[in-house]
């Protein structure tokens, strides 16, 4: 396009036109593609899903090393690239776990039941310790 300012017209068609679209799959056989090409976005808008697919699609995706900690519960619990909400916040509030907002969620969480159990199975691990810690760390009675 020319620089000069307003002229948004082009009068000729583009020099250089591809002949086949990007593959991100093409040269790179990784699991790890794999993984990303199969994964399902779901419990996000459909903006965000789109964007997660673009990424996606253009290997511009990278999968969490390790957990991030939720805007909600503060607790590291998001396993999911891109999201600022774990799942079990975001299914409660009904929101979008990327972008947060109370948009239409495009595809529903696939397992609500076990969304509750994750919250409360990471409950019951840190009551767990910390009553095993008291067991451990309290006096034993002499006999």
């Amino acid at each position: 396009m020319s620089s000069q300012k307003g002229n948004v017209s082009r009068s000729r068609p583009q020099k250089h036109q591809n002949t086949f679209s990007f593959r991100n799959d093409k040269f790179d056989k990784s699991v790890q593609t794999k993984k990303i090409n199969a994964k399902l976005h779901d419990g996000v808008c459909q903006r965000c899903k789109e964007v997660l697919e673009w990424r996606v699609k253009y290997s511009k995706y990278k999968p969490l090393s390790k957990p991030k900690k939720c805007v909600k519960c503060l607790q590291k619990t998001v396993k999911d690239s891109y999201h600022i909400m774990c799942r079990p916040c975001a299914y409660e509030l009904e929101v979008c776990a990327k972008c947060g907002k109370k948009e239409e969620i495009v595809i529903p969480w696939r397992f609500p039941l076990l969304l509750s159990l994750e919250c409360s199975r990471e409950l019951m691990a840190t009551t767990a310790t910390i009553y095993w810690a008291q067991v451990i760390l309290s006096p034993q009675p002499s006999k």
